[in-house]
């Protein structure tokens, strides 16, 4: 067995255009029925605003699939921690023996996740824009916006989030990060409005983006529902919608934005809805004109940590990182 840390793995796996490509192939294969990928398991640890998820998926002839445990404890903040954590196993699909366990404490799902704003973005947003919003001001907040500048050029971001603060730092780090001026705003209204893009990446549980803000044009990726419980978008949001894509239709009717749109009756089980894998396959039509306003709806799914987690074990493997242990004796740490 490799056993990979953090420090490693952000050394060595970065956040470009080939992770981009990873993510993106990974919802191609799922699309074409390469993928076993059963539902999420969540623990909900309500008393401390916290979960805990697993995720996994099967890719078809791939030597390794990966096992995720993810947790989101949303009060970390206050004791100067992240959000998000976790770690990946790797296990062989010919033996089910487990062959690496990446210690990335959430990196590797920061990464994928950004990613796949990243794949939606290059089909749905508009080809020119000029302003990106985004709401929170977290981690996920950041790599979402690195993600973008891989697909999209674009001159100023807006942000906002509930802790003016916090709004303000991000402002001030990924102004200094990018080079391109990033603005803190006092409202969701502002953002929405004055944006080509807007990417949500919070755990609200009620909506922040009203459908009355929506204008031609507009793309947004919503990242942050992947709970019952969670909410980002009014439901009218999706149903005014011209396009509507969902990283997978069964899991965001079960937790995503979609959930909520089928539950306040906007959508029906009929209603179209495109699977990010239509589009990244050329099965399904993205963005057809500059009027049009889309969403994209991400959960986060198994396959894309199976995707990330090969991906990064390739990477390391390369450069014989790691620590190997065979037989609970440490044969090789570099």
């Amino acid at each position: 067995m490799r056993i990979f840390t953090e420090q490693e793995l952000k050394q060595f796996v970065s956040l470009n255009s080939e992770a981009v490509k990873v993510v993106e192939d990974a919802f191609t294969s799922l699309s074409q029925d390469q993928v076993s990928m059963p539902p999420i398991m969540r623990v909900d640890i309500d008393d401390q605003n916290g979960e805990v998820d697993v995720k996994t998926a099967y890719i078809k002839e791939k030597e390794m699939f990966a096992i995720k445990i993810s947790s989101g404890f949303f009060n970390n903040h206050l004791l100067g921690l992240p959000s998000g954590n976790g770690m990946m196993i790797l296990i062989n699909t010919k033996t089910g023996v487990p062959e690496a366990v990446l210690l990335d404490n959430g990196y590797l799902t920061d990464v994928r996740t950004a990613a796949a704003g990243a794949v939606a973005a290059s089909y749905l947003a508009k080809n020119t824009i000029e302003t990106v919003g985004i709401i929170g001001a977290g981690s996920q907040a950041k790599y979402q916006l690195r993600a973008l500048n891989i697909v999209r050029k674009f001159q100023k971001v807006l942000v906002y989030a509930r802790s003016a603060e916090r709004a303000k730092k991000y402002a001030e780090e990924m102004t200094a990060e990018l080079g391109i001026k990033v603005v803190a705003v006092d409202s969701a209204e502002a953002v929405v409005r004055n944006s080509d893009i807007v990417i949500t990446t919070t755990p609200a549980k009620e909506p922040i983006i009203k459908a009355e803000w929506l204008h031609p044009g507009l793309h947004i990726t919503a990242m942050g529902s992947d709970a019952e419980h969670k909410q980002e978008l009014e439901a009218e949001v999706i149903a005014k919608a011209d396009i509507l894509v969902c990283d997978t239709k069964a899991q965001c009717a079960r937790l995503g934005e979609l959930h909520h749109a089928l539950t306040a009756g906007v959508l029906t089980e009929e209603s179209e809805v495109v699977e990010l894998g239509d589009l990244t396959s050329l099965w399904g039509a993205g963005r057809k004109n500059d009027e049009q306003i889309t969403v994209c709806d991400l959960t986060g799914t198994g396959v894309q940590d199976t995707a990330i987690a090969l991906f990064a074990y390739k990477e390391m493997v390369k450069r014989n990182k790691g620590i190997t242990i065979e037989n609970n004796k440490i044969l090789q740490k570099n």
